[in-house]
């Protein structure tokens, strides 16, 4: 897929020549979203287009999975995202031609996401086949406050003549779009193309509504449309799928038509259609209380706070700057409303991954919002504890005791058909408990206000009835899959055991803080006894001769992969069966070395370095997660310049298309991955202890970086400069003790500053397999 040529700017993504040939690309890039309503980038006027979609989180429809072999215990069911009334439609004519930019050939065309006023920007100015240079000018943003409200300024100007003028504008339902879903079984599309049914159409002057119900999952959307008009004529037709309002002007020259589009969005699983309804045309009254002005103000004022304390900064390296900053802007919107369900793994930016949540929204997506944004993340794990009683009927299935969490779900159920790299990946428990771990720690709340004791303790109760005690006493787990997806179903996969491991002894920490509510729970002293056992008894596989540890049991037995032979057949599963990639040393994202940053107590630093050596050797980074784990990981390893490298390919991954599957939807989880591999890599932040701590590097070509945290309630200001590094506190009570570089540092109002150590690694910087290295 081709990606659109952008300006490199610090504070905006321009498109300075609109190409349709990258508008696939361009659509998600230039997605609007706030965590409940998210709209694609798509041309006020439609087409052309890569793909359409209005999404709205939570809203899906079900649809049958279908194996050639059933089985027992697999999912029946799968689910889809599904695309809502579309409200972007605003269809030109200019003297009775439509604008179509294929065909119209712009003197002027160009779109701008602004990240401060949190609008996409769109100016075309093209002349009309009738002699008239005509130029639209539109703003589009889904509102960061108002959390039900897309709003659109539209205007027209004739420029050096006469011009008549029609607006069609549309709230668009029924539309057949794409879902995610490859699946030629007939039931799926039967249940997909009409996943729909209509139940109310009601039109006004201004604009309508329209209410539609889906015949499985049994949700009820409404949309609700108005119009605010100057200087043009309105009317509005209504039938089952359509609200149009046409506006018409005759302009003379230097005259312009400006109409105030606003929708508003609601839905429901269990309240009827009249309440979904009023909803909707309540989100419509309250945007047009405030007006277009009004709304805007609003918009820059929540990104005015985000700024203010979640801001980041580099010098030397523009691009980088770009990218980072628009990490931030996408990770934070992507979850700035959420109520009530998860963040996707493209959030509401398209339907890749047919809109399914995963464990790297835990993994990654969630601790970055813990320390920019803590009110999301705490939303988003009150979502994932609600999910509890799915999980413990998913565990008892599988036979076990706890809770087994979803590999992939939108609404807690397990809908993965594909048992080797979804339920075998059991660590998706231990993912969840963590970040549930992280935010208590990072916020000072207590685990019981976003539900994390009885994740701890259902994780833990899993862990146990999985594991095996062997007869030396050494505690495995058997017939599992870590985070690499290349290496599938193998015993004791390091990062599995470690992350039981913490699991467990958090759980039983956890429990021992809290008697009165562990014992609500069932817990005792001897079930608490027993966890802390079983981790202590943690099989960590390891291969003397090498002086590495293997990824997985045997793991450095196996073959070799030919990388040499192979390195213009990437990604590997595109190119070769499982059968054989599952039995050779190839990796399609890091496994092991995430082992080295989320369980880090348990490596040496000589451990660290020789791990990151033999990996970094053997990981193609097939998966858009690795770069920016690979990134903190080789800051770890005091190599900041390879760090600094696969940091700008996590950053830069949808800018510039590098996994070539932004058409389908932002990669959240490296949204977030970005921030995190400056922060927790090149900031090298911790906060997984007692007090936060930071070991800052600069790479070569960096001069300074800056960057903010959310640490308790207080908002710490980091930044790092060839002199050393100035941790300041700009919100909050102080003082606040934080550890840099391993020695305790008072931080107040007034910077506390700290030389900058130079790098000292113990292994010249590892390389990686031919054609792989770090994409930029």
């Amino acid at each position: 897929m081709t990606a659109p040529t952008l300006d490199v700017d610090p504070w905006t993504v321009c498109e300075r020549h609109v190409d349709p040939a990258t508008l696939p690309v361009a659509e998600s890039l230039f997605a609007l979203s706030n965590g409940f309503l998210g709209v694609r980038g798509t041309l006020d006027e439609v087409e052309p287009f890569g793909m359409r979609g209005t999404y709205l989180s939570g809203v899906f429809e079900t649809h049958p999975l279908s194996y050639p072999e059933d089985s027992f215990g697999q999912p029946q069911e799968g689910q889809a995202l599904l695309t809502v009334a579309d409200g972007t439609p605003l269809r030109l004519l200019v003297d009775g031609v439509p604008l179509d930019v294929r065909e119209a050939r712009p003197e002027v065309h160009e779109r701008t996401l602004d990240l401060r006023a949190g609008t996409l920007d769109r100016r075309v100015r093209w002349r009309t086949p009738s002699g008239t240079s005509v130029e639209l000018t539109s703003r589009r943003l889904v509102s960061l406050v108002e959390r039900s409200v897309l709003a659109v300024w539209f205007q027209v100007r004739a420029l050096d003549g006469p011009a008549h003028v029609l607006v069609r504008s549309e709230l668009a339902a029924g539309a057949v779009t794409p879902t995610g879903i490859d699946n030629d079984d007939p039931r799926v599309a039967e249940a997909l193309d009409g996943a729909f049914e209509p139940h109310a159409q009601i039109g006004s002057a201004a604009g309508g509504a329209l209410v539609e119900r889906t015949r499985r999952s049994g949700i009820t959307v409404a949309a609700a449309v108005a119009h605010r008009v100057e200087g043009g004529r309105t009317r509005t037709d209504v039938d089952e799928q359509h609200v149009t309002t046409t506006v018409a002007a005759d302009l003379q020259p230097g005259g312009a038509l400006t109409v105030v589009k606003v929708v508003g969005y609601s839905w429901s699983l269990d309240a009827g259609s009249d309440s979904v309804l009023g909803q909707a045309s309540a989100a419509v009254d309250s945007a047009l209380d405030l007006g277009w002005e009004g709304l805007l103000d609003r918009q820059r004022a929540a990104l005015d706070e985000l700024w203010a304390t979640g801001d980041v900064e580099v010098d030397g390296d523009p691009q980088l700057q770009q990218a980072l900053r628009y990490s931030v802007f996408q990770l934070v919107c992507s979850a700035a409303c959420t109520s009530g369900a998860a963040v996707g793994a493209k959030g509401l930016t398209g339907i890749g991954y047919s809109g399914h949540t995963f464990w790297d929204v835990e993994g990654f997506v969630l601790p970055a919002l813990t320390l920019l944004r803590p009110d999301a993340a705490a939303r988003l794990l009150r979502w994932r504890a609600s999910t509890l009683d799915v999980s413990r009927e998913r565990a008892r299935t599988l036979g076990r005791a706890g809770a087994a969490f979803a590999w992939r779900t939108i609404d807690g159920r397990e809908t993965s058909a594909y048992w080797p790299a979804s339920t075998a990946a059991v660590h998706v428990n231990a993912d969840v408990a963590r970040a549930f771990w992280l935010y208590a720690n990072a916020t000072g709340e207590d685990l019981d206000t976003v539900g994390g004791l009885e994740v701890l303790v259902e994780t833990a109760r899993l862990w146990a009835s999985l594991g095996h005690h062997d007869a030396a006493g050494a505690w495995h787990l058997f017939g599992v899959t870590g985070p690499d997806e290349y290496t599938g179903v193998t015993n004791d996969n390091l990062f599995t055991n470690l992350m039981a491991r913490a699991n467990l002894r958090r759980a039983a920490d956890a429990c021992e803080q809290s008697e009165a509510r562990a014992a609500e729970l069932g817990v005792d002293h001897a079930e608490t006894a027993a966890w802390r056992a079983a981790a202590d008894a943690v099989y960590v596989p390891w291969d003397e001769s090498l002086g590495v540890h293997p990824m997985s049991d045997d793991f450095t037995a196996y073959a070799e992969w030919p990388f040499e032979e192979e390195r213009d057949r990437y990604p590997v599963q595109e190119h070769h069966h499982y059968a054989e990639f599952y039995r050779r040393q190839v990796l399609k994202q890091a496994d092991l070395v995430q082992a080295l940053w989320w369980c880090r107590e348990e490596f040496t630093p000589e451990q660290v370095a020789r791990d990151v050596e033999y990996y970094e050797a053997r990981t193609v980074r097939d998966s858009s997660l690795s770069a920016a784990v690979q990134a903190v990981v080789c800051a770890q390893a005091q190599h900041p310049d390879l760090a600094l490298r696969h940091l700008r390919e996590a950053a830069l991954v949808d800018l510039r298309d590098l996994q070539q599957g932004t058409q389908k939807g932002l990669h959240m989880a490296s949204v977030a991955g970005a921030w995190l591999a400056l922060v927790a890599g090149l900031g090298g932040m911790r906060e997984d202890a007692e007090d936060l701590e930071l070991a800052p590097l600069l790479p070569s070509s960096l001069s300074r970086t800056v960057y903010h945290v959310t640490w308790r309630g207080r908002v710490l200001r980091v930044e790092t400069t060839r002199e050393g590094t100035a941790v300041t506190l700009v919100r909050g009570e102080g003082p606040v003790t934080v550890v840099v570089d391993g020695a305790p540092l008072t931080v107040t109002a007034e910077p506390a500053r700290v030389p900058l150590r130079e790098p000292a690694p113990l292994l010249a910087e590892p390389r990686q397999p031919p054609g792989r290295e770090p994409r930029s």
